[in-house]
């Protein structure tokens, strides 16, 4: 037991289901489009059906969280949705012969649907499963500890299994260590970790409860926050492929670059959980956004070679990923429980994750839509030497992100007071003063 009162097996316990979780969503965004180009469907084909499943996906997130509300047992969701998620793996990443756009549709659907079902309940079963803030922000980054070493498993082994049968054969194997990994991790969580105290049911219509939820005291703000600063983080994601390759001349390092990159974010979670205790969260994650907008601005100053210099940008940037990845749901969390207390009409855990993994979906997809058109309109294209087109893409991977954080930066400075009342009690008054400027 921590200082907390907490037992560590407990956190332990709730955040072993991000691991499993973590690793079945790498697959769906990078590995699926080749896979299923690889079996014979044209890549116009594959890109319409990822688009037409991402959409269906996005727009059944907050219906999710809603349905979740009117029924808030967390644990028997995540234990329905399971099944789900881990049968539609083996059906998307081992898919019989003859399998087309249709079976791709339906299955990238499945999935989907079981990965949102088990991630949004999940989160709202950590939000609800401690009593304090500082014990809100723990659960939070036991669970991104976990999904980080997730990402970089499906991440490492595709390669390793794809000895025989190259990389078809290597997704089909991913599916088969994915079955075990769910069980594992799945029951652990489901077993071991603490129930929170039960919710009242929330019995408002679908529209209703929606909009109620985008009416919790700071929501609509938080969310708006994350959304810039998650599309000033996905924005490198999508052309960090392009930046190593081509402004660093250096592909072969570049899985060697990603792991350094999410090993620093796993590593960083503790010293995120410290520093929030002691200067509040809002500040540790305005912290972390001043440090990702140094370590892109020296980014945007290197080139061919520079190997070292880049090795320690990944360190530093997945350090600032941290705060990203533990410091918002965090926040969420104690606006949460704060309208819990004064009286909501029941909970509203589920339809904010619902909205929060919206944003998420919807970050991704718009870095890449505004990313790689940028990039050729530009005059960028893969494979380019000329210096115009490498600054180009120096501009895009490095000093677009910086310009979105410091929007990031300025709308939270500036909302800090509303966002700030749920874990008022940790900071100093002095440090509470409200923006005028930004009361309305």
């Amino acid at each position: 037991m921590n200082a907390d009162g907490v037992r560590r097996r407990d956190l332990l316990a709730y955040g072993a289901l991000g691991l499993p979780l973590a690793f079945a969503a790498l697959p769906l965004y990078v590995h699926v489009p080749r896979l299923y180009a690889e079996l014979g469907l044209p890549l116009a084909t594959v890109g319409a059906v990822l688009l037409a499943a991402r959409i269906v996906d996005a727009l059944t997130d907050p219906l999710i969280g809603w349905a979740l509300d009117r029924r808030p047992g967390r644990r028997a969701w995540v234990a329905a949705a399971l099944p789900l998620l881990g049968f539609g793996m083996i059906g998307l990443l081992a898919p019989p012969d003859g399998a087309g756009a249709l079976w791709l549709f339906v299955l990238l659907v499945l999935v989907s649907l079981g990965y949102s079902v088990a991630s949004i309940a999940h989160n709202a079963w950590g939000a609800e499963v401690a009593p304090t803030s500082a014990l809100r922000t723990r659960f939070v980054a036991s669970r991104e500890g976990f999904a980080l070493f997730g990402v970089m498993l499906a991440a490492a082994l595709p390669a390793l299994l794809a000895a025989e049968g190259g990389e078809v054969g290597g997704l089909a194997r991913l599916a088969q260590v994915f079955i075990p990994l769910l069980l594992v991790f799945g029951l652990w969580t489901l077993w071991r970790a603490p129930l929170p105290a039960s919710a009242a049911p929330a019995r408002r219509p679908v529209l209703a409860g929606l909009w109620a939820a985008l009416r919790v005291p700071g929501f609509s703000r938080l969310l708006a926050v994350f959304a810039v600063n998650g599309i000033a983080a996905a924005i490198p994601s999508a052309t960090v492929l392009f930046f190593v390759a081509d402004v660093l001349g250096a592909t072969a390092f570049a899985g060697a670059f990603l792991v350094l990159y999410f090993a620093a974010a796993a590593a960083s979670l503790p010293l995120w959980v410290r520093i929030s205790q002691r200067v509040g969260k809002l500040r540790a994650w305005l912290a972390g956004m001043g440090l990702a907008v140094v370590v892109f601005g020296w980014a945007a100053t290197i080139g061919q070679g520079d190997l070292l210099a880049y090795g320690a940008i990944c360190v530093l940037s997945g350090v600032a990923l941290g705060a990203d990845l533990s410091l918002p749901p965090s926040l969420l969390a104690d606006l949460l429980a704060r309208d819990d207390t004064q009286g909501g009409g029941g909970s509203h855990a589920g339809a904010c994750f619902g909205w929060w993994n919206f944003v998420t979906k919807a970050n991704l997809a718009l870095a890449a839509g505004l990313a790689l058109p940028l990039l050729a309109a530009l005059g960028y294209a893969p494979g380019a030497t000329a210096p115009d087109a490498l600054a180009a893409l120096s501009v895009v991977y490095a000093v677009v992100p910086v310009g979105l954080k410091l929007l990031a930066v300025a709308l939270l400075w500036c909302w800090r007071h509303v966002l700030e009342s749920a874990s008022a009690p940790q900071l100093p008054a002095a440090a509470r003063t409200p923006c005028g400027a930004c009361e309305t």
